[in-house]
């Protein structure tokens, strides 16, 4: 996935914002909450970070084409960056993407999902 696939995957959501910040890094957001950042990796290729469960970040943290997310997984935060995005992992982008926003959903109050009227998201 490029970084058009990625910002065009992340608008199909309900009440998302976009913003470019951090050194010109595509931040989708729920609520003012973060849900995904898409950037560049160490050499230059697109790079793709979002909030996962406590077991999806066990599990991510030590497969293929994943590493912890820095700056987010060292302060203790469950956050994966997927570094191998030539194609094969897309599908399970998308996936972790869904849960993301699921997850940030989740966090925020009763009050302020009913005001984005996404308040239905529980499992």
């Amino acid at each position: 996935m490029d970084h058009n696939g990625f910002n065009q995957f992340c608008r199909s959501f309900p009440a998302t914002t976009y913003v470019v910040q951090w050194g010109n890094s595509h931040v989708w957001k729920v609520g003012g909450k973060v849900f995904a950042i898409g950037t560049q990796s160490k050499s230059g290729e697109p790079a793709f970070t979002f909030k996962t469960s406590d077991l999806n970040f066990e599990f991510l943290r030590v497969s293929k084409g994943y590493i912890p997310a820095p700056y987010f997984a060292n302060r203790g935060m469950k956050w994966i960056q997927q570094v191998e995005t030539s194609g094969p992992l897309d599908e399970d982008l998308k996936y972790y993407l869904s849960e993301s926003y699921r997850i940030v959903v989740l966090g925020l109050s009763q009050r302020k999902q009913k005001e984005l009227g996404i308040q239905n998201l529980n499992p």
